[in-house]
């Protein structure tokens, strides 16, 4: 993700650290043979101080990324070089915060509650973030830069700062090295929910499925509102087989020039995750001849074609007992403009 695409959300009081949580974990994973057992991975544990009823859960460890100096994901975020190449807006947030996400951001955790995913009970939670991050702060310089805008009260011993935007941001600091951080309606009344409960067991299995990796995002799919499902509404095979899948997880540790990239689905059954396997090769097979349509490539740029083409032709889809598996093997060569030869 480059380094433009987050600066408006830092310069929004460190909102990038929930967005790139977001973002990083729902776009790399790397896959050995089969996924590590539940025993594999301990739930880190600014995880586990997340709102245990957020329907979706993100996690980056940037520290460790930013060791993986030969990792293309690493590469990409500018934390394996001296940083990215910044423009004026955030080269003054920096030097009025002090915080540069490239040297300074260790870890992040984000908890989230998209609108799309919430029944209509629940859309006062809606697009609501919860990110807990940590890192080396300059407490000063961010409150400061904080009040330019916002506004600081007092909660209990805590100073909370809040400040306006779309959408609102509201922070407070746990730790001179930890930050939590919330976003949507009313932001500070997220930072201490007045009834915690227990995460549901099977999105804590979930969790500690994959909490081995540096980076993870799990997401409950199994209580979405009717509308989710409308586009199958003219196939009520299909819109029954997309309502047995319970949830979605990414994970990864990428290395190296190659980013193997998995998407995983939990389907009902058995049955449910064969059907779904069976169909999604059936539509990468469609999809690879649908680019072999000369009108098909006119409506695309030659990267997007070139890139499109590689994916459908290296993704493997795979099933075991109820999970469906979409792997990817993601290299430079991919992300390459294709070469005056490839465009013959």
């Amino acid at each position: 993700m480059p380094p433009s695409a987050t600066k408006r959300a830092l310069i929004a009081i460190v909102l990038f650290l929930c967005l790139a949580g977001v973002v990083a974990g729902f776009y790399i994973y790397r896959l050995h043979r089969a996924l590590p057992p539940a025993s594999a991975g301990i739930t880190p544990d600014i995880v586990s101080e997340l709102p245990p009823d957020a329907p979706g859960v993100a996690y980056i460890d940037v520290a460790a990324l930013r060791k993986m100096q030969g990792s293309m994901f690493a590469g990409i975020l500018g934390l394996a070089g001296p940083g990215p190449a910044e423009d004026r807006e955030y080269q003054d947030f920096v030097r009025a915060t002090g915080f540069d996400y490239t040297r300074d951001l260790d870890r992040v955790a984000v908890a989230f509650w998209p609108a799309s995913y919430l029944a209509p009970s629940r859309k006062a939670d809606a697009n609501r973030t919860v990110a807990i991050a940590d890192g080396r702060f300059d407490q000063q310089k961010i409150e400061a830069y904080s009040l330019r805008t916002g506004r600081v009260s007092t909660h209990g011993t805590q100073s909370v700062y809040e400040v306006p935007g779309s959408p609102p941001v509201a922070f407070e600091f746990l730790s001179p090295t930890r930050i939590l951080l919330t976003s949507g309606k009313d932001a500070a009344s997220l930072l201490n929910p007045s009834n915690p409960t227990a995460r549901d067991p099977a999105m804590q299995a979930r969790i500690i499925r994959v909490a081995a990796a540096p980076i993870f995002a799990v997401a409950r799919t199994d209580n979405l509102p009717a509308s989710v499902y409308q586009t199958f509404r003219n196939s009520p095979q299909l819109g029954q087989i997309a309502r047995s899948i319970q949830s979605l997880t990414l994970a990864g540790q990428p290395a190296g020039e190659i980013v193997p990239i998995m998407l995983e689905g939990e389907c009902d059954s058995t049955t449910d995750a064969l059907e779904i396997s069976t169909l999604l090769d059936g539509f990468r097979i469609l999809g690879s001849m649908a680019l072999m349509d000369p009108k098909t490539r006119r409506q695309m740029t030659k990267e997007q074609a070139a890139f499109l083409t590689a994916v459908l032709r290296e993704v493997k889809v795979t099933h075991e007992r109820r999970w469906v598996r979409l792997t990817l093997n993601v290299t430079p060569a991919m992300l390459a403009p294709p070469t005056h030869a490839s465009n013959h």
